[in-house]
Parts: C-alpha cells; sequence; structure tokens
C-alpha cells in the first residue's frame, strides 16, 4: 500500500496553487530541496508523474490534474480534523440542538442564536420546531439541549431565563359568525362555531387543549401561520399571538371577540434548559447571554 505524509500533500497542493516550487517552499516555511523531495517522493508512491516537466511553467499532468481533486479534498477534511481536535481540546460542543416553540416568532429569536452560529463556526447548530408540549418532551427526554417556549415554572427540572410576553388573542374574520360581534358573546354562541387549534407536537404526552370550548367542532393545524390563513379564510375562529396578527386587527381583516367570556392570554416565553445536566461553554455562553440580550430591539449581546 503507498503511504504518503501531509507534509507530501501539502508540498503538492502548494506548488499547485502557488505555481513553483520556490514559492510553495516560501508558503510551508520550508527549504526549496524539502519541497522537491516531497514531490518526487509522492510521484514514487503513486508510480505516475505529477508534473510535466517538459516546459518551464510547472503544469500538471492528466493524472496530477485528477490526483490533485482528492488531494484538495483530504487536506481540507484534515484542517478540519484539526480544528475539531481543538474543539475537543477547549471543551466547546461539537453539536446543540435548540427546540423553537410554535408561540415564538422566528425574526425574533433567530437573530439571537445566529449570533452564536457565527461565533462557533465548528459547532453544528440543530435548529427544530415543536408545538404545545412537544418541546417540553424534547428536553425532559434530552433529545434537545434548550427550548425557546413558554414552560411549567413550578417544574423543578427546568432552569430558564425569561425572554418576552406573548398574548393570544381571541380573532374572528369579518362576516365568519352569523351574530353580531360584541364583548358579551357566550361560550353557548361560540360551540356552534368551528375552533381551530394547533396540533400537539409531543408523541408521548397526553395532548394538551388551551381555551378549547367542549363539544365545539375542530380543525387542527401545525403552525399558528396556518392557524391564522384558516381564520383570515373565515373557515375557524380562534386565538392568535399577537405579534402575528397586528397588521390584520388594524386593517380590519380580523377582530377580537374580547369580553366578559373570552379574554386574552398572555404566556411568557423563556429559554429553558435541564437544571441537573452539565454544559460546555457555548451552551454556557448561550445562556448567559440571553439574560443581557435586548429582546425588543433584537440586539446583539457583547
Amino acid at each position: 500500500m503507498n503511504r504518503f505524509t501531509l507534509l507530501e500533500l501539502n508540498a503538492f497542493n502548494a506548488v499547485v496553487t502557488e505555481g513553483s516550487y520556490q514559492a510553495a517552499a516560501k508558503k510551508l516555511c520550508r527549504s526549496h530541496p524539502t519541497i522537491h523531495a516531497a514531490i518526487k517522493k509522492l510521484e514514487l508512491q503513486l508510480g505516475v508523474e505529477l508534473f510535466d516537466r517538459s516546459s518551464y511553467r510547472v503544469e500538471l499532468t492528466e493524472s496530477g490534474r485528477a490526483y490533485h481533486v482528492k488531494v484538495t479534498h483530504l487536506l481540507s477534511e484534515a484542517h478540519s480534523l484539526d480544528e475539531f481536535s481543538v474543539q475537543l481540546q477547549t471543551g466547546e460542543e461539537t453539536d446543540i440542538s435548540i427546540v423553537i416553540g410554535d408561540a415564538c416568532q422566528d425574526s425574533r429569536v433567530l437573530p439571537f442564536i445566529s449570533h452564536f452560529i457565527n461565533r462557533f463556526p465548528n459547532t453544528k447548530f440543530h435548529l427544530y420546531h415543536e408545538s404545545i408540549s412537544g418541546p417540553w418532551e424534547k428536553l425532559l427526554n434530552r433529545e434537545v439541549d434548550l427550548i425557546i417556549h413558554h414552560i411549567d415554572k413550578t417544574n423543578f427540572d427546568f432552569e430558564y431565563i425569561e425572554l418576552f410576553p406573548v398574548e393570544f388573542i381571541p380573532v374572528v374574520a369579518p362576516g365568519y359568525l352569523p351574530f353580531p360581534v360584541s364583548a358579551s358573546i357566550t361560550p353557548n354562541q361560540m360551540v356552534e362555531m368551528r375552533q381551530c387549534i394547533i396540533r400537539d407536537s409531543s408523541k408521548r404526552h397526553k395532548s394538551i387543549d388551551y381555551f378549547v370550548l367542549n363539544g365545539t367542532k375542530r380543525c387542527t393545524v401545525d403552525t399558528q401561520e396556518a392557524k391564522k390563513e384558516l381564520i383570515v379564510s373565515q373557515i375557524a375562529w380562534g386565538r392568535l399571538p399577537d405579534f402575528l396578527i397586528q397588521d390584520q386587527l388594524r386593517d380590519g381583516e380580523l377582530i377580537s371577540v374580547e369580553g366578559k367570556h373570552f379574554k386574552r392570554n398572555a404566556a411568557d416565553i423563556v429559554l429553558a434548559r435541564l437544571r441537573d445536566r452539565t454544559y460546555g461553554p457555548v451552551l454556557q455562553d448561550i445562556f448567559e447571554s440571553a439574560r443581557s440580550y435586548d429582546w425588543k430591539q433584537n440586539q446583539q449581546p457583547i
């Protein structure tokens, strides 16, 4: 089996990219004879000539061009391995998984996460969307590292940092109800209407229904955006997060049915992790940075 060293491969690559033995030697901080010997040894091991020496300029042979493609890929992998080794030595996590809950505004949380994706290029970030109790299930099962969602704050398993509140407003599209919209609409009136609700993404926990009328006709969706489209299209009524319907409420595309019986409800969105886990420097940085992050202005942590 042919054996080669990274020195030989780097020498070969440097001659190709720099255009001469002398320039390659300078780039690698090696002597000209060292580069020449490395190339010669590589050719002897391969049994082919990598460079056409019939001309003054250094040019690759057909075999040399094909081999250089492979060498470029291998050197890139070797560089990644070096970076990975440093990452292991520093304790930086290789992979981080984060769940973004259905009540979160992507344009509000993704800039925060993106800061760390750019800051730690050797860590792979895996982002997921889950709904209702799905984020809690993923975290409690240790399938992810962090969730951005509302939680049961009495659950001591969760360690969390409060980020921002979200209000859910009961709304309908104009013309959907067969009776006038007023603050005195009763559950008995609305039970005859179809209610749109978010489908719980949890696979093991019993599905949780928030503010769902008993006995009402239902339709379920995966996202708040899909829910909004159905309500705007007069297919159903339901509760939607305030950030998603500000324009529609202002322009009259949607009407609030808040009143004596139907009130808006609020949820605190938090960044949560498990209390009993030990976290590496990247996850710790993310968690602590969330304390000082300006969530209103999406100002990157310093």
